[in-house]
């Protein structure tokens, strides 16, 4: 067995605080049995939380501040007040400092870019970090990216993100080659903005470690034609708040459509079994957490909003990047491929 990967939690981050954060470490505790938790905010709310999972507190440290950064905070004003001394930058600090391999928060996403860019700093060769997530599919699931830290792309950083998304699908689901598509308006060459073509035209030509596939639009996204979708900020927030939503109306749906009539709840009550395993398969909860990509370290964005299972599911999703050495790997393939770049130059 490996060493004991420890995961610093901001613990003040998010709608709820402890009272989400202490019970989701209690559960990712029971699923990971080795795994230890630095927990950081303020400390008598965090051991009222703590008192009622005595086998959690025996495997957490507790750091104390409390400062917290607020929800609603600018990322300019949450770097400048709340560097050095909130939970949020002291758990970042943590994984700077390897204290733990991994941290994760709830709190503010625009916030959370901005300190973990100015204390882990970026990979070399990487211009911008990017938010990863986790996307179901038909065929099974893929990576998405980015889908909040940057507005917008250039050609260069649509390379740099498909080699981020490659990493970290070899890393979770066990590809060497990962498929990736760029998404665009379109599956013909002529369509789309010209950053995007321009990627695509690298993309087509560079010996990277993928399977390029092309242009993807967005109902492929879903139907898993790809494990790698490539997309700039703006519009994978927009994809993914879409799709959550839709799925949120799906479930709307149906559950009406089940109380219409006698027949309609009979029929739901004998086919509970597959409406528990739709509910479980479109539950936004069991793929909580952004990932963050480029860093030199692990970062999970949790919805803010979420309940205990959907930020264990984001502290599930920290522990096995921390156990799969994705940013080793990332760092790597960057090197590789700038190198690469620089001999195709001077050649």
């Amino acid at each position: 067995m490996g060493a004991p990967v420890t995961i610093a939690l901001d613990a003040m981050g998010g709608d709820h605080g402890p009272s989400v954060v202490i019970p989701a470490a209690a559960l990712a505790l029971i699923r990971h049995p080795g795994i230890r938790f630095i927990l950081v905010g303020d400390a008598a709310r965090i051991e009222a939380e703590l008192s009622a999972h005595p086998t959690l507190a025996k495997k957490s440290e507790i750091v104390h501040t409390d400062v917290a950064v607020a929800m609603d905070a600018k990322p300019s004003q949450a770097l400048r007040r709340g560097r050095w001394k909130s939970s949020m930058w002291l758990a970042l600090e943590a994984v700077r400092d390897k204290h733990a391999s991994a941290m994760v928060s709830a709190g503010n996403t625009g916030a959370l870019v901005a300190m973990a860019k100015f204390c882990l700093k970026t990979i070399e060769g990487v211009d911008r970090p990017a938010i990863a997530a986790i996307w179901p599919t038909v065929e099974a699931e893929c990576v998405v990216l980015d889908v909040g830290a940057n507005v917008g792309a250039d050609s260069r950083q649509l390379v740099e993100f498909t080699l981020m998304g490659a990493a970290l699908a070899r890393a979770l689901f066990g590809m060497e080659k990962p498929s990736v598509g760029l998404l665009n308006i379109g599956v013909e060459e002529v369509k789309g903005v010209e950053e995007i073509k321009a990627a695509h035209a690298v993309l087509k030509e560079a010996p990277l470690p993928i399977r390029y596939h092309g242009f993807v639009e967005g109902d492929d996204v879903g139907q898993g034609v790809v494990d790698v979708v490539v997309t700039d900020g703006f519009t994978g927030n927009i994809a993914l708040k879409t799709a959550e939503g839709t799925a949120k109306q799906i479930g709307a749906y149906l559950r009406a459509a089940m109380r219409r009539s006698f027949l309609a709840r009979l029929g739901s009550v004998l086919a509970q079994g597959a409406f528990r395993a739709l509910k479980e398969k479109m539950d936004p909860r069991q793929l909580n957490g952004g990932i963050f990509l480029g860093l030199n370290g692990i970062v999970v964005k949790s919805h803010g909003g979420t309940d205990a299972t959907g930020f264990a599911c984001a502290i599930d999703v920290a522990y096995d990047m921390a156990s799969s050495g994705v940013v080793e790997r990332l760092a790597s393939d960057i090197t590789g491929f700038h190198a690469k770049l620089e001999l195709e130059g001077a050649a």
